[in-house]
């Protein structure tokens, strides 16, 4: 591991913070700190803890794991000496404050002059959140997203006992606009949802598309960007379909991203914003005891949850006093080079015989799938299995992933089956500096299976 900071820069502020309640008497712990017995349980569980993959090192580039920023862990261990509840103000009097800050900021990246926000325990959270006022909004109407949305929304319409239907995904992975507009033509559809960044392949629904359509035929826009949003800040990057797409998230009707994936933040911080601060009417509530110390704004009365973390408000509000949300800052630069490296992989794997990447271009964020050749699926789909942990004894740790066969096959269309192939989520900046190590290892584990 690289030399940590975070225990220095968490004695130094630890100190100032103490200093800040100095004039408090001392008071006796309760129960007594055995600080012998902490010790002896906490090297337990250093141990433990080693049991998992390298989430944060260069080689594991399987799943969406990011390595919180060192400035994150040290805000959020520095909060927990106070553990405040961002529920209500006088349980989170700072920290409020500082994820209305945080959420303020993004909302701006999005070019949300006027918006009602607040941060979850998770993305998951925070889509229930969006697809419970649209529910409200349009009682009775179903809800819609792509085959290829996260499963996590059709059973968050069941649980809103909502109706939900699967759009059917082109090639690219991306929402068919013609399946779409024949479910609208049914005139029952209260909420389409958006997705920029899928979780199979990071593909970008034509979000653009979808608006025009909300305009014919009136339906609530909800953006699940829990992956990809932060890539609006890199927009002209991309390829001018998700460009396109990125750059009409101003339009939207509410909106979802998630800190803890790019946003450098430790688990779980999710945040939902709705363009109309209207739909607040939605979350009103009376509480005997909760809201009756301040006048302002409780996080609390626009959220379907109570307790909160308030340490994860104040590690996102530290990340973005160091990293802002800009355009051209060390920030949107980390995700420049995650995605340079998705570029440089997927081009690789062009140029190799061994493999079959997506017919229809290269990855629309930092995600890269590839299949093997073989005589057929089943073969292709054994071999990706044995060179995933072919790989993972050399270190270098990916993903597996089932996909529709056609989307390797250029001018395919429609064939249902799937195969299994190989993932690589390329989201750590240092991947790009590592890509040959990387491709040294999938190339040794490749040879190790089938011979090349």
């Amino acid at each position: 591991m690289p030399h940590d900071p975070v225990p220095e820069l968490l004695r130094r502020a630890t100190a100032q913070l103490e200093a800040e309640y100095a004039v408090l008497p001392d008071y006796a712990a309760e129960p007594s700190q055995d600080t012998a017995a902490m010790a002896g349980v906490l090297e337990t569980v250093a141990h433990r803890l080693g049991d998992n993959y390298p989430y944060f090192h260069p080689l594991y580039a399987g799943q969406m794991l990011k390595p919180p920023h060192p400035v994150a862990r040290a805000a959020y261990a520095l909060a927990m000496k106070i553990n405040p509840n961002n529920h209500a103000r006088d349980g989170g009097r700072a920290s409020s404050e500082m994820e209305i800050e945080a959420v303020r900021e993004i909302a701006a990246m999005f070019r949300w002059p006027e918006y009602l926000g607040h941060l979850t325990s998770s993305g998951t959270i925070a889509n229930l959140e969006a697809l419970w006022v649209a529910g409200q909004m349009a009682p009775g109407k179903r809800i819609v997203g792509s085959e290829q949305a996260h499963y996590t929304h059709r059973r968050i319409a069941a649980v809103l006992k909502l109706d939900y239907t699967g759009i059917a995904a082109d090639a690219r992975g991306r929402m068919s606009l013609e399946a779409l507009e024949a479910e609208l033509r049914r005139g029952d559809v209260g909420a389409v949802v958006v997705t920029l960044g899928t979780t199979a392949i990071g593909a970008v629904d034509p979000l653009d598309e979808v608006l025009k359509l909300r305009a014919r035929y009136g339906f609530r826009v909800h953006v699940d960007a829990a992956y990809g949003g932060y890539f609006r800040l890199i927009a002209n990057e991309l390829d001018e379909p998700a460009r396109r797409a990125y750059l009409a998230t101003s339009e939207a009707d509410s909106l979802v991203i998630d800190p803890h994936k790019h946003g450098l933040q430790p688990y779980g911080c999710g945040c939902v914003l709705f363009r109309d601060p209207g739909v607040g009417r939605f979350y009103k509530h009376d509480s005997p005891y909760t809201y009756f110390t301040s006048k302002q704004l409780h996080l609390g009365e626009i959220s379907l949850e109570c307790s909160r973390a308030g340490a994860a408000a104040v590690a996102l509000w530290a990340t973005q006093q160091l990293l802002p949300l800009t355009e051209n800052g060390a920030f949107a630069a980390g995700l420049k080079s995650g995605r340079a490296a998705a570029l440089e992989l997927d081009r690789r794997l062009r140029t190799d015989d061994r493999f079959d990447t997506l017919a229809a271009g290269e990855p629309e964020v930092d995600i890269v799938v590839w299949k093997l050749k073989a005589e057929n699926a089943e073969r292709a789909s054994e071999l990706a299995q044995k060179i995933f942990v072919a790989c993972a004894t050399r270190g270098l740790h990916l993903a597996l992933v089932q996909l529709p066969r056609f989307w390797f096959q250029a001018g395919a269309v429609g064939d249902a089956g799937l195969v299994t192939c190989l993932r690589s989520v390329l989201m750590k900046p240092e991947h790009r500096a590592w890509m040959d190590p990387l491709w040294e290892r999938l190339d040794a584990g490749c040879a190790e299976v089938v011979g090349v």
